[in-house]
């Protein structure tokens, strides 16, 4: 009989259902004063007693603000604790990208730094406190500034130690936060995590205590970690690969986590793994690529990593035994996964032979299911490629008020299960391990990060020389990939420098979404029109291949025909295929 792509994981062990709040005390009791996380640049060493005890008093005082179960906050344990799911907000933010994630998501308190390495957050805290900012965040109640102790020195901002003291108001007291913390549930949302979902526009995931808590319990069981692991973290908090990989793997495990430095730098996390004796390291290909080269300047032996945890590309052999010889690496793993199932459904294993660490995605998680289907629905024999779905505890209850959204990317089969639709191809193989061979999305993936061209291409749009603008992914040696932009003028209006429409993006969106590289249509050997299908839609794909080929060209400096050319007769091969688009691709999104 003809085996099918359909897998499901092992049923041991058995997941666990409790809150983060249960967790977090759990390990206070268990742990006590070993460390759990260590932030060099802040000089600050906290235990396990120490964030059960911190994340209690800043609960209690918002509790006494006024939060409630399901308020969105941006702030973790503490909001775990009393029921309110945290909105991390990528510190490359502008300030307009950040009221749009505080409209779009109701946060009621948001809780932000002055500053994130060199980079001042004034113009952030100027727009929140606007009175147009304001009208248009009715359910915004408070601003909490780290770096501030005292309040009153710009209206609607408290500072941090302001906002403590004022759980102290009702004196010891903790009936408020004791009830608070009862009502919480394991399927209650723990955070809400923007994301490309499987279309290009960014959807607000909502996952839960139990799915989060148990990935990242199973991706620690993958990597042993122990009480006696230190795990190097430079994924930053506000991506799940940080938060969930990094975090709560560590602390569901009772090892230590370090975050080398408050934006990435590659020289920081040298010195931690140095100065932590770091057994674990994290991150995607680009910062291990930085980090190989920090050590050789800094001339530095390192001996103490055992497991390196890797997400966004592949890992190649010639690429692992650079990381075995300097950071002494023996095993590297690699994720696959997507934020809307919590993240991880595919893993890699220490046991697996090389060949299949090295050019698969591993097998399926414990109590995950996989599916490969085709165009119909129907599930493809194995070795077959087809879209990849996943199901089990790891699935987010949906997108936050957004139903149309939720039921296109989340469908129930005959038997009434629920599947996750990834828009990933893939095929798996006689042995269950998952082989992607591209995305159907369009979704650029630069150094691990998500960017959605639909909001680049809104933003380019706006500018009067621009009449038609088409974004995709531009392959590159370093970030795998980086945005590149196919435009087409505005009749009478003179071309902008590539610089001025950098520029120009990033005066409302984040710097590493403006485009490396400008195409102008007709220009240059680029093609004479957009290519399209029979309904008028971009062919990104092709201007793919067209960007490809005329980067190379300009690289060796030969003469090359019009790129139009070879666009043409690709229409002609495809023109009778489907219009799906099946896009390079990332391991990790």
């Amino acid at each position: 009989m003809e085996q099918l792509s359909i897998v499901h994981g092992p049923e041991e062990p058995p997941l666990w259902s409790k809150t983060l709040r249960e967790l977090i005390e759990e390990q206070a009791d268990i742990y006590g004063d070993r460390t759990a996380l260590v932030t060099p640049w802040q000089e600050t060493r906290l235990s396990f007693r120490d964030l059960a005890e911190n994340s209690r008093m800043l609960a209690n005082a918002m509790v006494h603000a006024g939060l409630r179960l399901g308020d969105c906050i941006a702030v973790f344990l503490a909001g775990a604790r009393i029921g309110c799911p945290v909105l991390p907000l990528n510190n490359a933010y502008t300030p307009a990208e950040v009221l749009r994630a505080l409209q779009r998501s109701s946060t009621r308190l948001l809780f932000i730094a002055s500053r994130i390495g060199p980079r001042s957050l004034a113009a952030h805290l100027q727009t929140l406190i606007s009175p147009s900012s304001r009208m248009v965040l009715p359910e915004l109640r408070d601003i909490v500034c780290f770096d501030i102790e005292e309040s009153g020195t710009q209206p609607y901002i408290q500072g941090y130690g302001s906002f403590l003291a004022s759980g102290d108001a009702a004196g010891h007291d903790s009936r408020f936060l004791d009830a608070a913390e009862r009502i919480v549930r394991h399927s209650d949302n723990l955070s809400y995590q923007f994301t490309s979902g499987t279309s290009g526009e960014p959807k607000l995931s909502m996952l839960t205590h139990r799915g989060l808590i148990n990935n990242a319990r199973l991706v620690g069981d993958a990597m042993r970690l122990t009480p006696d692991d230190v795990v190097c973290c430079p994924p930053p908090l506000f991506h799940t690969f940080g938060l969930v990989l990094g975090f709560l793997n560590a602390f569901a495990h009772g090892s230590a986590i370090v975050y080398p430095s408050d934006h990435f730098h590659a020289e920081s996390v040298i010195d931690a793994i140095v100065q932590e004796n770091a057994t674990a390291l994290l991150g995607v290909p680009t910062m291990f690529v930085a980090e190989l080269e920090a050590c050789v300047a800094k001339q530095v032996d390192i001996t103490t990593v055992r497991a390196g945890l890797a997400a966004g590309t592949p890992v190649s052999e010639t690429f692992l035994s650079r990381l075995e010889e300097r950071f002494g690496v023996k095993g590297m793993l690699i994720a696959y996964g997507m934020t809307e199932t919590s993240p991880v459904s595919f893993m890699t294993s220490l046991d697996n032979p090389k060949h299949k660490a090295m050019n698969s995605l591993g097998r399926i998680l414990p109590h995950v299911s996989a599916k490969v289907i085709n165009e119909d629905g129907a599930i493809v024999p194995r070795g077959e490629s087809g879209e990849l779905c996943t199901s089990g505890f790891g699935l987010q209850k949906g997108y936050f008020e957004n139903e149309a959204k939720t039921k296109e990317a989340m469908k129930r089969d005959a038997e009434g299960r629920l599947w996750m639709h990834t828009g990933d191809q893939c095929h798996l193989d006689a042995e269950g391990y998952c082989h992607i061979s591209g995305r159907i999305k369009d979704v650029i993936i630069r150094g691990g990060e998500n960017m959605f061209p639909l909001e680049i291409e809104e933003r380019l749009l706006l500018h009067p020389a621009i009449a038609e603008v088409s974004v995709v992914g531009v392959a590159d040696q370093k970030y795998g990939e980086v945005v590149g932009c196919f435009l087409k003028l505005t009749q009478g209006h003179i071309k902008p420098q590539d610089q001025a429409l950098r520029d120009w993006v990033r005066s409302e969106l984040s710097w590493h979404k403006a485009p490396q590289h400008v195409f102008w249509i007709g220009d240059g050997g680029v093609c004479p029109d957009f290519p399209k299908t029979a309904s008028g839609k971009h062919q990104k794909h092709l201007m793919k291949d067209i960007a490809k080929t005329h980067l190379a060209g300009a690289s060796s400096g030969k003469q090359m025909l019009p790129l139009y050319l070879h666009t043409i007769v690709a229409l002609a091969i495809i023109i009778n295929f489907s219009d799906i688009i099946i896009e390079n691709y990332s391991h990790y999104r």
